[in-house]
C-alpha cells in the first residue's frame, strides 16, 4: 500500500552499501521505518531527505514492517541545527526520546506539531533548554506520565510552600512531605514557571529569559522524574551530560 505523510526524521542508520533506513515521526501514521535506496551516494537526490531532523513530505510503499521511499520533498531542512553542536545535541535528545517512548504507528498529530515547532524554535535561537523542557512535558503527557503540578498529590491542597517528589509523581505540601523525605523544595517562581511550561504550546513560545539557576533546578527535577518513572537509557542524554560535565 502506498502512503503519503509529512514526517520528521528522528533516526537514520546505514543499510547495506548505499542505503539508509530512516524512522519518520509523521502526523498521519506516527512512527514508521522507511528504506531510502541510494541515500549514501554522493549524488543521490534523496541524501538530504534522509538526514536527521529533516521535515518533509514523504511518499512510500509499505507492505510489511518496512516501507520503501518513492519520492520526498523537503519542508524544513533544519541544517542550522545540524551545524551547531549544542542545538544538534538537544534536537537529538528530543528525537531519541520520541523514538524510545512512543510505540510504532501511534498517530499523534499534536505531538508531531510540538516536535516540529521545537525544531523550528532551535533554528530561531530560542532557549534550547526551555524548548526541551516543554517538549519533555508534552511527550510525558501524551504517554501518560504527566506529573501532578496543580496541587499536592496526597491531599489535593495547593499551598505557598510546595515540594517536588519524583517518587510520588508530583507536588507535596508541607504536611504531606513525610511521604518522601527526598522531595525538593520549590521556590514560588520555579513552581510558577514549571506550571507554565507544562501548559505551554511550543508553537506559541516567544523569546524567554530564565535565570541559569532556575534552569538548572528544572533540569534536575525533570531528569529525576524521568529516571524514576520512565528510566529508558538514552545515548543522547548521556552525551548532553558529558557536554555539561566538561563545559563544552
Amino acid at each position: 500500500m502506498q502512503y503519503r505523510v509529512q514526517g520528521i526524521v528522528i533516526r537514520s542508520m546505514d543499510y547495506g552499501e548505499g542505503n539508509k533506513i530512516i524512522t519518520l515521526f509523521s502526523r498521519e501514521l506516527g512512527k514508521v521505518a522507511v528504506i531510502v535506496r541510494g541515500a549514501k551516494k554522493v549524488k543521490s537526490r534523496y541524501a538530504s531527505v534522509a538526514q536527521l531532523f529533516t521535515c518533509g513530505d514523504y511518499l512510500f510503499f509499505k507492505s510489511g514492517q518496512l516501507g520503501t521511499l518513492n519520492h520526498a520533498e523537503i519542508v524544513e531542512s533544519h541544517h542550522i541545527i545540524r551545524g551547531d553542536l549544542h542545538k544538534a545535541a538537544y534536537a537529538s535528545y528530543m528525537a531519541e526520546l520520541t523514538d524510545r517512548v512512543l510505540g510504532d504507528q501511534e498517530a499523534n498529530a499534536f505531538l508531531f506539531e510540538q516536535l516540529k515547532a521545537a525544531l523550528t524554535a532551535l533554528d530561531e535561537d530560542k532557549d534550547m533548554h526551555i524548548v526541551t523542557f516543554i517538549y519533555e512535558m508534552k511527550i510525558w503527557m501524551q504517554a501518560g506520565y504527566q506529573p501532578e503540578l496543580d496541587a499536592c498529590v496526597s491531599c489535593s491542597r495547593d499551598q505557598a510552600d510546595m515540594y517536588f517528589s519524583a517518587l510520588v509523581g508530583g507536588l507535596l505540601c508541607e504536611n504531606c512531605r513525610p511521604r518522601d523525605p527526598q522531595a525538593v523544595p520549590l521556590a514560588p517562581g520555579t513552581l510558577k514557571l514549571l506550571r507554565i511550561l507544562a501548559k505551554m504550546d511550543i508553537r506559541r513560545l516567544g523569546q524567554i529569559d530564565v535565570k541559569p539557576a532556575t534552569k538548572e533546578s528544572l533540569k534536575q527535577l525533570i531528569r529525576s522524574y524521568y529516571d524514576t518513572h520512565i528510566g529508558v537509557q538514552l545515548k543522547s542524554r548521556h552525551f548532553l551530560e558529558q557536554m555539561e560535565k566538561y563545559g563544552v
